[in-house]
């Protein structure tokens, strides 16, 4: 037998191998180099981790045969400091466990760490994440990052698409911001998505329908649109969707077996409550609470424990509706159960009131006046079962598809209106006599496309015809189409061309702005991007310091990123004689430009301010690049140079409030009066109900109090200092956040709970209302401990009618017509501060109240009501100002602020469900 020949030897095999032991040696003594970086960020150290020992055998830590760390445990240790930036150079980790902790700093990159499994970073401090942080985690099967509410706004990583592996992604409260990234059908085997108490906003991805998850939490935050998608969800089992703004109804949950937990409550549903729904075989706990639910009050069995109360069934037992009532929830369905409509449509009786329908004398529906509601959907056969309609009207939607024929047999019907809409298909065999009216409907009459249908199908007309004739009205209406499509496509480009050729023309006549104190050229800076009412300043603004060059990019709003050196100039260097106030993050400026106009300039230190600080100054930004009132403090720009953060605002030149009604001798101030304090009253209120119902977003201020509202020359008072905002998507869902704001002022459930609803800036308009007054602070630790927290004394007074005169401000001397206004007032401070939220009216009831108790106030010019009430000065943007100042042009306007009229009448009553304990309060 032969020896097999030896294999043969590269020449060059010796380089190889030296090669080789290179490498190994090389990485190995980079993991060694990391492990002793991140031994000396920690405190304190864990046990036994210290330099004399190898770090393969400290505590937590694991390696393989060639020493590379593979994997390192140290949850629930206590520990603080910062990660190391390099952690992504232990190529062989496959499982970091650091959870439960007290890191802080950046979230570094662990990009291309192709080997790990388990990224466990939840429960810590950490306030900002590294660009592309989860890139490349191929094998990743666990990310978790909940519990990091210090973190800056930030959007969810994306990346997490290229983590095919991924079962379980947990970042409940982890500051994400903008909208779910639809990657979800790229993850196959993932089961948990926990994402709740974060800043989403937009829709559930659709790439949800199909996937494997089976616990979905998306709750307490800006979420909208339907919740369709979780009715292709069959594997889910716990889905909480609770306290967004989701609208439409609820789907068809046939395919959703295996739910036993769905929170829907403090949402904008409306619709029926579908049976497949309670039918569910393992439904444990369902919460439908606080929506606008129609229909029969739905009958779960017993097992079930549910919640229903609030919404707009027919019935408060179970059992079928009026069948009127269920005709025409019918007819919305396929409208999708309008939200403009749930709103009203309540109750069992169809002819109490129910918005767009009108009855004969025997209650029977005659008129169904849907017009002009901006509807989307098909008209529903259902209408033909109102048997006594005589008038249908559905103009000025977006309707589609085709006019039911079931319509034509309506015994009593006189008229359809279905102008002004998106109906195809040919008119029905109506009677004579009947007026139906289609204008306005551009392709009325020809033939319904019908999907999936190839040439020559045939579409749900009305009427036949032969096969041929609808295949050349097919060709022709397709020509049609063809020829409008085109003729649009044309006009758009046309006016895009046109818009680009105006807005280059329109920049260009204002040249470059030479910085002041460097002599360069400003250059132009991305404009930040609001997120869901937050704006990422520190990861979005580039640091402006005097040796950069910087330019006031416009901002949404009017606001603007202004130059420090600009700043400097208009503050006299930040001179001391220029102070106007000291804060906790830091110090106000008063500035002054060339032409007289006065701004005011808070001055904060990134390091002085902390986390907190630093998300009260994006709060500011975020809140108030969104509203503009006139009882709103402007935010006019900011400033971001290297540790500095400026807020730049209107000038408010009388101070705040509490100067003027608790240290008004030392200001050498005149006590304000009657009339003026509740002025102010009526402005706070006015302001804090813009915030609360009428602005695009909601808002809860969370800290009014009397520093924080100003005043202006005329003494007409203005809200400030956001920092400690929150969104409050329909500002009435309760949201739960860590405790802020003064104490004094703080209602009780949400010093208990945290909970926070729009009500608990009610309550402090209330404790306002009765500083007002009394002339007290809320809180006066120089008093008698019975008498030292003003809320319980002064509810007390409101039980004793004949206390109330005696309680009042003593410089107020009140004659008997004021000081019965005085008493209305204190009625109303009485109710603010109920101790149940639900007892608290809302913000529009005390602008009620307090409206017909001020006189008018209409400002001196119609201009200056245009303007949002800013003053002459403002009527330009602080950059115009600025920039005219320095003999050149602006390019940012403001956004004028919108007006809200109200009818002046008598006092509105007590609304309901207030308490009860002043009903029989007579100032006379």
């Amino acid at each position: 037998m032969k020896t097999p020949p030896a294999a043969a030897v590269p020449p060059n095999f010796p380089f190889l191998l030296l090669l080789l032991l290179s490498i190994t040696t090389t990485t190995t003594a980079d993991d060694k180099d990391v492990m002793s970086q991140l031994l000396t960020n920690l405190t304190p150290p864990p046990d036994t981790w210290d330099t004399t020992t190898s770090y393969c055998k400290w505590k937590g830590v694991s390696c393989d045969n060639n020493n590379r760390v593979t994997s390192i445990n140290l949850q629930s240790s206590s520990l603080t400091g910062k990660l190391t930036a390099n952690l992504n150079t232990l190529t062989q980790l496959t499982s970091l466990s650091l959870q439960n902790n007290h890191f802080s700093g950046q979230i570094p990159s662990f990009a291309g760490l192709t080997a790990l499994t388990t990224l466990m970073l939840n429960t810590n401090n950490f306030t900002s994440v590294a660009p592309g942080a989860f890139f490349g985690l191929t094998a990743l099967q666990t990310f978790s990052i909940s519990d990091n509410v210090d973190l800056v706004p930030w959007e969810f990583p994306a990346e997490l698409v290229n983590s095919t592996s991924l079962a379980t992604i947990y970042a409940a409260g982890a500051s994400i911001v903008g909208q779910i990234p639809d990657i979800f059908d790229a993850l196959p085997s993932l089961t948990d998505l926990r994402l709740s108490y974060n800043r989403l906003n937009g829709s559930l991805p659709a790439s949800l329908t199909g996937s494997s998850v089976q616990y979905l939490w998306v709750n307490n935050q800006g979420l909208s649109g339907s919740i369709q998608a979780i009715s292709g969800m069959n594997q889910l089992k716990q889905v909480w969707l609770h306290a967004n703004q989701f609208t439409g109804h609820i789907p068809d949950l046939s395919d959703c077996i295996a739910v036993f937990d769905l929170q829907l409550r403090d949402n904008q549903l409306s619709g029926i409550v579908p049976p497949s729904l309670i039918s569910l075989p393992n439904l444990l706990n369902v919460t439908l609470q606080n929506n606008k639910l129609q229909g029969p009050l739905p009958d779960f069995p017993l097992k079930v424990t549910v919640d229903v109360n609030n919404n707009k069934f027919c019935r408060n037992s179970t059992g079928d509706c009026d069948p009127q009532v269920s005709i025409l929830l019918d007819c919305v369905s396929d409208l999708g159960y309008p939200l403009k409509l749930a709103g009203d449509w309540g109750g069992n009786d169809a002819c109490a009131s129910w918005v767009g329908i009108n009855c004969d004398s025997n209650n029977k529906v005659i008129t169904v006046n849907l017009a002009k509601q901006g509807f989307s959907g098909t008209i529903s056969p259902a209408f033909a079962n109102l048997t006594s309609l005589k008038e249908l009207y559905l103009s000025g939607n977006n309707l589609t598809g085709i006019i039911p024929s079931s319509l034509t047999t309506l015994p009593q019907l006189k008229k359809v209106d279905v102008t002004h809409n998106n109906l195809t298909g040919k008119l029905p065999a109506f009677r004579s006599g009947i007026v139906v009216l289609t204008d306005g409907n551009p392709l009325f009459g020809t033939d319904p496309v019908v999907p999936g249908a190839g040439p020559g199908s045939k579409g749900n007309s009305s009427d036949g015809g032969s096969g041929e004739g609808k295949k050349g009205s097919s060709a022709s209406v397709g020509l049609v189409v063809g020829v409008v499509i085109g003729v649009l496509v044309f006009v758009v480009l046309v006016m895009f061309v046109l818009y680009k050729c105006y807005m280059k023309k329109r920049h260009a006549k204002f040249g470059k702005v030479q910085n002041p104190e460097t002599g360069s050229e400003l250059v132009k800076a991305d404009v930040t991007r609001p997120v869901n009412g937050y704006v990422g300043v520190p990861s979005e603004l580039q640091s402006q310091s005097s040796n950069e060059p910087s330019d006031f990019p416009v901002f949404e709003g009017g606001n603007v990123a202004i130059s420090i050196q600009v700043l400097r100039q208009v503050t006299n260097n930040f001179s001391e004689d220029n102070i106007l106030g000291r804060g906790g993050f830091g110090v106000v400026y008063k500035g002054e430009l060339h032409d007289g106009t006065k701004i005011a300039v808070k001055r904060m230190e990134s390091g002085a301010m902390g986390t907190k600080g630093m998300n009260e100054f994006q709060a500011e930004i975020g809140v108030l690049t969104k509203v503009r009132h006139r009882h709103l403090v402007a935010l006019l720009g900011f400033c971001v140079n290297g540790n500095e953060r400026l807020l730049v605002y209107e000038y408010m030149p009388k101070g705040h409030v509490g100067q003027h009604l608790f240290e008004w001798e030392e200001h050498n101030y005149l006590p304000l009066t009657w009339k003026q304090r509740v002025t102010i009253a009526l402005d706070v209120a006015r302001g804090v109900e813009y915030l609360h119902s009428l602005a695009r977003t909601s808002f809860i201020h969370r800290d009014l109090k009397p520093s924080n509202i100003l005043l202006g020359d005329d003494m007409r008072a203005k809200v400030a200092d956001f920092g400690l905002v929150k969104n409050a998507p329909d500002g009435k869902y309760s949201v739960e956040t860590r405790l802020a704001g003064t104490f004094g002022y703080l209602a009780p459930e949400y010093a208990v709970t945290g909970r926070v609803t729009t009500k608990i800036d009610v309550y402090a308009f209330g404790v306002i209302l009765m500083e007002l007054i009394t002339g007290r602070k809320a809180l006066d630790e120089t008093m008698p401990d019975e008498r030292s927290h003003l809320v319980t004394w002064f509810r007390r007074i409101l039980i004793n009618k004949d206390s109330i005169r005696k309680s009042i401000d003593d410089v107020l001397d009140p004659d008997d017509e004021t000081y019965e206004i005085i008493c209305r007032v204190s009625e109303l401070a009485g109710h603010c501060t109920a101790r149940e939220p639900h007892q608290r009216p809302d913000m529009g009831h005390a602008v009620n109240v307090l409206g017909p108790l001020v006189e008018q106030w209409k400002p001196s010019r119609q201009e200056e009501e245009e303007e949002g009430g800013y003053g002459a000065h403002l009527q330009m943007s602080l950059p115009q100002a600025l920039m005219r100042w320095q003999a050149d042009e602006g390019t940012s306007t403001m956004i004028s602020d919108m007006s809200f009229s109200r009818t002046q009448g008598s006092i509105p009553s007590k609304p309901s469900g207030f308490a009860d304990s002043f009903d029989s309060m007579d100032c006379r």
